[in-house]
């Protein structure tokens, strides 16, 4: 996967895959300072993946600055991301589009979980 810099942020390009429907997201920031791993809830619904009012839960996502927003946290099952299987992953689901122009954030879980190597030389992400 290649990487791109925008206004000194690392973009990326990603397909994610959930109950045989695909869906291109365009803009997704790495972003090593943050917990969770969150998309926009609109998108997502383009692939099956909906809010989980029973099972999940509503919790804050804060940014820099202090200020907060809503969003709900949910395991979702056979998610694939950039190529990678999840079988099973906890993300948020909030308005990231509208608020921040991303259409999702990689964060430190799913860097940990799927072992990402980012080279900022040549803007390559590798597993």
């Amino acid at each position: 996967m290649k990487v791109r810099l925008e206004n000194g942020l690392p973009i990326a390009t990603i397909e994610m895959t959930h109950a045989e429907k695909t869906i291109v997201l365009e803009n997704v920031l790495l972003d090593t300072g943050c917990v969770t791993t969150i998309f926009d809830t609109d998108l997502l619904v383009e692939i099956g993946i909906e809010l989980d009012i029973i099972n999940g839960k509503s919790k804050r996502m804060y940014g820099v600055g202090g200020y907060s927003e809503l969003c709900y946290e949910q395991d979702v099952q056979n998610v694939e991301v950039d190529g990678q299987k999840l079988d099973s992953f906890l993300l948020q689901l909030g308005m990231t589009k509208e608020l921040y122009g991303f259409d999702g954030i990689l964060g430190i879980d799913f860097m940990l979980k799927t072992g990402i190597v980012i080279d900022f030389k040549d803007l390559t992400i590798k597993y």
